[in-house]
């Protein structure tokens, strides 16, 4: 289940307030928390929001 802490960390990933390293060092923070499943989705997330 993806908390909230994870829900604003994604915000603030998609509103770019983060450096992609910064994203990624917390992205491995709580990582080992998250199902396969969530970590794909966020991974994809991550990808989508920094690309360009």
């Amino acid at each position: 289940m993806i908390t909230s802490q994870v829900r604003e960390w994604m915000r603030k990933v998609e509103r770019r307030q983060y450096s992609y390293d910064d994203a990624m060092y917390e992205f491995m923070r709580f990582s080992s928390f998250l199902t396969r499943e969530e970590m794909k989705m966020i991974k994809s997330k991550l990808e989508e929001s920094y690309r360009g």
